[in-house]
């Protein structure tokens, strides 16, 4: 099994900056991409950053791009995602996701961990 786990959400002005973490335990060899998805109250969930773990490989919702940077730390089994110039649009609780394929698909990955909130205000 592997397990993710999230931190580093909370509340942030428009404009700033937080950086999410999500640590990967267990039979963490299995997974070879991560990914970032997030939902907003009476919203689909949606894609927003995933990355290779061996070849650092990323790719990014639209939204998102210019402002937001994934990267992992394999030493430590934890992928980050940098988030600068929120917006209150990108209010919404985020989970980090596991699995085998570099994808935007939430189909593609097989471990989930439980999300964290971000709240940008105006």
């Amino acid at each position: 099994q592997v397990q993710l786990v999230e931190s580093g959400g909370g509340l942030v002005q428009a404009g700033g900056s937080l950086r999410l973490s999500c640590e990967a335990s267990g039979r963490t060899f299995v997974i070879t991409a991560m990914g970032w998805f997030r939902q907003a109250p009476g919203k689909e969930r949606e894609f927003v950053a995933a990355i290779t773990m061996a070849g650092r490989t990323t790719q990014y919702t639209d939204s998102v791009k210019g402002r937001f940077t994934i990267s992992t730390d394999n030493a430590k089994n934890t992928v980050y995602l940098q988030m600068n110039s929120l917006k209150p649009e990108d209010t919404a609780r985020y989970t980090c996701a596991g699995g085998r394929s570099w994808s935007a698909d939430a189909l593609d990955y097989g471990y989930w961990g439980q999300g964290t909130q971000v709240t940008v205000s105006s």
